[in-house]
């Protein structure tokens, strides 16, 4: 809506009009008339595909038919190379009954401009802008912005930022599984409950023994024989249930303080004492061993494994590639290291099927071994997005309309427990920013590298198309089939004789 309200034409250099049809490259007229007709095809499909791409909207530019983005990157007209599809279209020269647009306009997509529609003579009058308008326009904007920021939360993630998996088992039938793998249910327990279930494991058989020694005592009579010298007990100084229980913990403790202990009148005591501290040792086994497993597991090493917020889309080394940075904030190294990723998004098959959140992989250098990481430094990881690539297809405004998930996942050996350690985080279309890359954090410094992690998330803007993968790679097969047919005339006629 504020993109067709009235502005005043400040500044030249910030607007332009809408690109005119490009003029198709001349021809020599003496070119044979198959060359010629062979090049005004690959002519016509290029300046096709090049209407087709320079149609696509472009952050800081304004095209015809299209809506204009946000304006968070710029496009500098004079810095544009004429012909260049890798750029935003230059500036063509004002003609008469054409309107200026300022190369930041907002407008709301597919919808009708009252300016065109209700007053069209007026449409190259320059009318200002009152300052109320412009705090007005102001407001909108700051209204618009919890709009989008609620959107955000609204959105159900897959895996959390920090590596947690939002999926909830419920209705399992057979929960007699988890008790048959009783050591990874009790380490897999929240710390509280952990910590419940080690008291009453100790707390709950000193008080089964402890009750079997004041029902013997209770059986033998030592208790209605207290007191008596001439009476021989079976446990000494056991004679109600207080007793019985604290010599059952000085008997598993193996405390001893020599008041109370099984003699030798009965035979059941010295059982009763062996059971005990079979089933003692059984039981500081287990429980410290789970206390143990929980305390150094490798998932609190994956805290300082960290990933960056955003992912980046640049181009690299010609390519249009995908790149996130992961670092590694200890001095001890992870052994081994590796990093996948996975792609979560829901589609249809063509047989009506739908699948929800299918998993697909996201080649990282799994064929040419770039995905086994020497993780010393902070390292930026990229996807090449080629033919096999998800996104061969998807432009800049078309992964604005997109819902999936990528799924960072980093395994490796801890250097100082050798247990295997995997970090995870995960990246939605919204945490993408196209035509950036990452800021360098390393430094030679006093003979060695020093990285500094405040640069980890910084990014710079770089020049790089909307238009997708696929698109690019058509245009610049379209180049060369021009190229090489130009190239049937020009040849014979620079050979000497010609």
């Amino acid at each position: 809506m504020l993109a067709y309200l009235p502005r005043p034409p400040t500044d030249t250099s910030r607007y332009g009009t809408f690109p005119q049809k490009p003029e198709l490259p001349a021809t020599p007229g003496a070119l044979p008339e198959d060359s010629r007709q062979q090049a005004g095809v690959a002519t016509a499909k290029r300046s096709a595909l090049v209407l087709n791409y320079r149609s696509l909207p472009r952050r800081g530019c304004l095209v015809p038919g299209e809506p204009a983005l946000l304006p968070s990157r710029s496009c500098v007209a004079s810095r544009h190379r004429p012909g260049d599809p890798s750029r935003c279209p230059p500036a063509a020269p004002r003609e008469a009954g054409t309107r200026w647009y300022p190369l930041h306009a907002l407008s709301a997509p597919d919808a009708p401009s009252p300016a065109h529609s209700k007053a069209p003579a007026r449409a190259a009058a320059a009318v200002p802008t009152p300052e109320g308008l412009q705090s007005r326009r102001r407001k909108l904007l700051e209204e618009d912005v919890p709009v989008v920021q609620a959107n955000k939360r609204q959105r159900q993630r897959y895996v959390t930022k920090v590596g947690k998996c939002q999926v909830n088992l419920g209705n399992i039938q057979e929960k007699k599984r988890f008790l048959s793998d009783i050591f990874t249910t009790i380490v897999d327990l929240k710390y509280r409950w952990f910590l419940f279930v080690f008291m009453m494991c100790y707390i709950v058989t000193w008080v089964v023994f402890g009750t079997v020694y004041f029902f013997d005592a209770w059986a033998r009579g030592d208790v209605r024989h207290r007191g008596d010298p001439e009476w021989r007990a079976c446990i000494e100084n056991v004679d109600d249930f207080i007793s019985a229980l604290l010599f059952s913990v000085e008997s598993q403790r193996t405390i001893g303080y020599g008041s109370r202990m099984v003699t030798a009148n009965c035979a059941e005591g010295v059982i009763l004492l062996m059971a005990q501290s079979i089933v003692g040792s059984m039981i500081d086994a287990l429980m410290v061993g789970c206390m143990f497993v929980k305390i150094s597991r490798p998932k609190k090493r994956a805290q300082t494994l960290i990933f960056s917020k955003n992912c980046v889309v640049s181009h690299r080394d010609e390519k249009l590639c995908l790149m996130f940075r992961v670092g590694d904030l200890r001095d001890s190294h992870m052994v081994d290291a590796k990093i996948r990723a996975k792609l979560i998004k829901s589609r249809q098959t063509a047989e009506g099927e739908f699948i929800p959140l299918e998993q697909s992989e996201l080649n990282l250098g799994y064929d040419t071994g770039e995905d086994r990481l020497f993780l010393v430094e902070p390292q930026i990881i990229c996807h090449v997005i080629n033919r096999r690539s998800p996104f061969w297809d998807m432009s800049a405004e078309s992964l604005r309309r997109e819902q999936f998930e990528i799924i960072i996942i980093l395994e490796g050996i801890v250097e100082a427990t050798g247990m295997t350690c995997q970090a995870r985080t995960s990246y939605t279309e919204d945490e993408i920013l196209w035509g950036y890359r990452f800021e360098p954090c390393m430094s030679l410094e006093k003979g060695a590298f020093r990285v500094d992690y405040s640069r980890f998330e910084m990014t710079f803007e770089v020049q790089t198309p909307a238009a997708s993968a696929k698109e690019l790679h058509e245009l610049k097969e379209l180049e060369q089939q021009a190229h090489s047919t130009l190239s049937l005339y020009w040849d014979p006629l620079l050979q000497p004789g010609a």
